[in-house]
This record gives structure tokens, C-alpha cells and sequence, in this order.
């Protein structure tokens, strides 16, 4: 009987742990913040159980800001709502890809006018042209990819998550 009083304790604090509420903010860098208290301007997303495999849904705060002061023409420009690699995956594994990597980013929405996008593969910065592109001389073991777009000042818009993949060659005897 003591054991079926702890498996109901841990799943109701499992259950309580799930449906915590998270905040996201974006700070005067344009860096996206995730936190689990929330904070003045921040959004609340739900990732109940539906949505931790579809994407989160963002709900705007009610959270009073604590300036008074009208929001800046900067505040007001554009921004973009998700940037991600779509391939390769996270903890992906590669096989014989000859030495050249395939690319693509997951950007909404799409890339604007005048914005860059810079990536950075093993900690070194590429400037490409697309959200598809190509990368040369990606040979066996453990990489890193992240991207960011910029505007047409150089200033940082979105970061994407830094992504860990891997590359395997066949030995030939």
C-alpha cells in the first residue's frame, strides 16, 4: 500500500511539473528568453502535452510593462517569429555525405529584404544568401550549427537553438 501512495504522490508531481507555465522575452539584443516566471512584456506559452510535438502557443501577456513611456519606433519594427535548422536534424546522424552538407532553416516569417543571415558552423561565421545552402569540406565527427539573421545595420534579429549533429564515413579496404 506504501508504494502506490508514492507512485500517486510522484505522478501528481509530475503532472504539476508538466503544466507549469513558461514566459518568453525578447531583450534590447533581439536574444529570445525563456523563463518559468514571468516578467513585464514577457508571453506566456503553452506546452501542454498537444503541443510539445506540434509547437507552442504563444498568449500575449497581461502583465502590466512597468515603463510608461510609448513604445520606440524599434520596438514597433519588424521582427521575426521562429528561426530554426530544419535539416540537418538535432543529434542527427550523417553517412557519406562526400564533404558537402546540406542546409536548411526553418525561418517565419520568411527572410526579408535587406536581412542577412549568418551562420555559424564549428563556432566559425559564414554569411549565406537563402535559408537552403550548401557547406564544403564537412568531413566525420561531431559538428555544431547555429544561425542568425541580421538587419541591414548588422544588428541581431533571431538566434536559432545551436544544433549537434554528426557525420560517419564508410570505410573502404
Amino acid at each position: 500500500m506504501e508504494r502506490r501512495s508514492i507512485f500517486v504522490l510522484l505522478a501528481l508531481l509530475a503532472a504539476a511539473a508538466a503544466s507549469a507555465d513558461v514566459w518568453r522575452w525578447i531583450d534590447d539584443d533581439g536574444v529570445v528568453h525563456y523563463s518559468d516566471t514571468p516578467r513585464a512584456g514577457a508571453e506566456r506559452i503553452d506546452v501542454s502535452e498537444s503541443t510539445r510535438t506540434t509547437g507552442a502557443r504563444i498568449y500575449r501577456s497581461t502583465t502590466p510593462s512597468n515603463t510608461d513611456e510609448p513604445a520606440t519606433a524599434t520596438e514597433q519594427a519588424f521582427k521575426y517569429e521562429s528561426l530554426s535548422i530544419s535539416s540537418p536534424g538535432a543529434e542527427e546522424t550523417l553517412w557519406n555525405i562526400e564533404g558537402t552538407l546540406s542546409v536548411s532553416l526553418s525561418l517565419s516569417p520568411g527572410l526579408q529584404s535587406g536581412h542577412q543571415v549568418r551562420v555559424y558552423f564549428n563556432g566559425e561565421p559564414r554569411m549565406v544568401n537563402s535559408t537552403n545552402f550548401t557547406i564544403d569540406e564537412v568531413y566525420r565527427g561531431v559538428h555544431n550549427l547555429q544561425a542568425e539573421v541580421l538587419d541591414a545595420t548588422g544588428r541581431l534579429m533571431i538566434r536559432s537553438p545551436g544544433n549537434r549533429f554528426y557525420v560517419q564515413q564508410n570505410t573502404v579496404r
